[in-house]
């Protein structure tokens, strides 16, 4: 069965069954339990459609920051992606609030904060759920400068959390949306499950930032286990711990939160049986130069 959607530009849309199901769901769920006029339905088309044609992010904002807003509402938008078992993330953030950018000062802890997301949307069974930000407030810490991306979280009232997962790669991109205001949760968690995908693809089609290009190229010179029984991440921040970094700089060097390198230093004392970096620091040169 072929569908065939007249739009005023004269181009037709071809739809398969299980695309024209799932914008009747949407439909249904909009609209009362009323599918629309075929005027609303080609308005409807033209919206998604829209973001199969973005490559910046500058114009996937304006999508999102427009009439997507109707069925979305948000301030902030946070795509967050890789392992969130062990925090090593990638991420996007989407806003037109002051300071509120992907690699701004105060992201250095976003990675942490995205796995207790990911950790409430699979305890919701993977579902899009809706909660209270003040109870991830405290994630921030204590300070923060007016116009930082953590004062910009600090006024957050509401966040919808949606994801999907890639079975190819067996990696997850979880969806964070963000707003000073109560996002309702029946029309917004069923909008977002609809929408999801094609915000997804726009995502994705996008041309990475230079951090984001930097990040997803392994290093090639270290080997996933060392003489030291390390794993690559480890070895990495062992690295940079020999250099005198903290906890908090090493973070912002790999795009992880100073949590997450505190989690591998426990790891890194009981593989190497030592209590302190200095020791750290010690066996694993020592291994180095004994070969």
């Amino acid at each position: 069965m072929r569908f065939f959607v007249r739009r005023r530009t004269d181009w037709e849309c071809d739809f398969r069954p299980g695309n024209v199901k799932i914008i009747e769901e949407w439909y249904v769920i909009m609209n009362s339990h009323a599918l629309p006029s075929g005027e609303d339905s080609v308005r409807y088309l033209e919206l998604i459609g829209m973001g199969a044609v973005i490559r910046r992010h500058v114009d996937l904002l304006g999508w999102l920051q427009g009439d997507l807003q109707s069925h979305l509402p948000h301030d902030i938008l946070i795509a967050g992606w890789g392992n969130f078992r062990d925090g090593c993330i990638q991420h996007d953030i989407l806003s037109e609030l002051p300071g509120v950018r992907s690699y701004a000062v105060g992201t250095d802890s976003l990675p942490f904060l995205m796995g207790k997301f990911h950790d409430c949307w699979v305890a919701a069974q993977r579902q899009p759920c809706r909660l209270n930000f003040c109870e991830f407030e405290y994630f921030l810490g204590k300070t923060s400068l007016p116009g930082s991306f953590c004062s910009a979280l600090r006024s957050m009232r509401s966040v919808l959390i949606h994801g999907l997962r890639d079975e190819r790669s067996r990696q997850e991109c979880l969806y964070v949306m963000l707003s000073v205001d109560d996002i309702p949760s029946g029309p917004a968690g069923a909008a977002i499950k609809v929408l999801l995908p094609f915000i997804d693809t726009s995502l994705r089609q996008l041309v990475l930032l230079p951090q984001q290009r930097s990040a997803a190229v392994p290093s090639a010179r270290i080997p996933p286990e060392d003489v030291s029984g390390l794993s690559e991440r480890e070895t990495q921040i062992m690295a940079w711990v020999a250099m005198g970094k903290t906890n908090s700089e090493i973070g912002s060097i790999l795009n992880i939160s100073g949590f997450t390198v505190k989690n591998h230093m426990q790891r890194i004392f009981q593989k190497l049986n030592v209590f302190n970096r200095a020791q750290a620091v010690s066996k694993v040169t020592r291994v180095t130069l004994d070969g």
